[in-house]
């Protein structure tokens, strides 16, 4: 009977607590912090120990708030679907999605508002108004290139067209990394979301030179030398480049311009351990749960609010170079002209592929 009584007075605790901290506004950490130990464990879609460092975060919550963790590592749409499929059935309390898959799980309807403590430091285009998504670290379009075949580096979209070497920019069919060069390309000459007639037809000239590559960036290609120089993401360049040789590869943001996305964390509206979830994504935006992504060379959405320590931030590209880095304005343009892309790619692209 009292071990009745104590388990129903933790289950009227955490309930109490869990009104407490719920909806949109900002309650008292410390009950946050009671609330999620009551609850005890937090579970994942797309937060992989190996992805951006999430390792650390995961260890770091057990540690100091006796949160047990579980991922299950899957696509922004899966993840989206999967909070739809099993509502109230909820396996997952959090995802980290794609910067324009934020914007569609709210329409899907499946996610809670969370502002944290540092709301405030978080860029608006960055951000839910309400709090149901908001981005924990960027990723900027970046050249690497391989300094054993390429010795005159490029800086600068201009400067590519004045090589020999072949670009890659991979699959621009399917891969987000690629539509995001594209996107970037198209900043850098002038464009905008709307009209990508300046992108096209900078990568059909290179493909009338037989310059472009088609095949998707990885650590096997470039180690073996396939890939001269890559249109990807910074923190996959920075990665791919200290996994087989820092000295080799030079990884830098083109100096014309480029895009700037990111992944958001959301929040399952279904969640079985919601205020776990706002502790989680409350560490995360904090000063330790920053470091961590930019130990998995994810730029941290916070970056200009903290100081890294020097060996983290010596591992990222300098700051300074990001800035004709320009994140995306006008997202429902974009969404428009991305579906289009494909099409658009074969009839200006690949029709000029030699």
């Amino acid at each position: 009977m009292k071990v009745f009584k104590l388990t129903m007075l933790k289950t009227v605790m955490a309930i109490g607590l869990s009104a407490l901290v719920s909806g949109n506004v900002l309650a008292n950490i410390a009950d946050l912090e009671k609330a999620a130990k009551a609850e005890g464990e937090v579970n994942s879609l797309g937060m992989p120990d190996s992805w951006a460092n999430w390792k650390d975060t995961w260890v770091q919550l057990e540690q100091k708030y006796g949160l047990k963790h579980v991922d299950t590592d899957m696509s922004s749409a899966q993840e989206i679907a999967k909070f739809d499929a099993e509502k109230k059935n909820a396996s997952a309390d959090i995802g980290d999605v794609g910067a324009s898959f934020g914007p569609l799980a709210v329409k899907k309807g499946v996610t809670q508002a969370y502002k944290t403590s540092y709301w405030d430091d978080i860029p608006a285009w960055a951000k839910d108004q309400d709090g149901h998504w908001l981005l924990a670290y960027t990723g900027t379009i970046a050249f690497i290139v391989d300094k054993n075949s390429v010795k005159d580096i490029p800086h600068s979209w201009a400067d590519l067209t004045k090589g020999k070497y072949k670009v890659t920019i991979g699959d621009v069919s399917a891969a987000a990394q690629s539509i995001n060069g594209v996107l970037a390309a198209n900043f850098a000459l002038g464009g905008d979301e709307k009209d990508l007639t300046p992108a096209l037809n900078y990568f059909g000239e290179l493909a009338k030179q037989g310059r472009l590559g088609l095949t998707n960036v990885s650590i096997q290609n470039l180690e073996k030398g396939e890939v001269e120089v890559a249109v990807v993401w910074d923190f996959n360049g920075l990665n791919y480049r200290d996994q087989i040789d820092a000295k080799r590869f030079e990884v830098l943001i083109p100096s014309d311009g480029s895009v700037i996305s990111g992944y958001s964390t959301i929040i399952n509206k279904y969640a079985k351990h919601p205020n776990a979830a706002k502790l989680a994504r409350e560490y995360i935006l904090s000063d330790e749960g920053q470091i961590n992504l930019a130990r998995g060379y994810a730029r941290p959405i916070r970056a200009e609010k903290i100081k890294l320590p020097e060996d983290v931030q010596q591992k990222l590209i300098p700051a300074e170079q990001y800035a004709k880095a320009q994140p995306i304005k006008d997202a429902a343009a974009w969404e428009v002209s991305s579906k289009k892309l494909p099409q658009l790619w074969q009839e200006h692209v690949i029709i000029n592929m030699k």
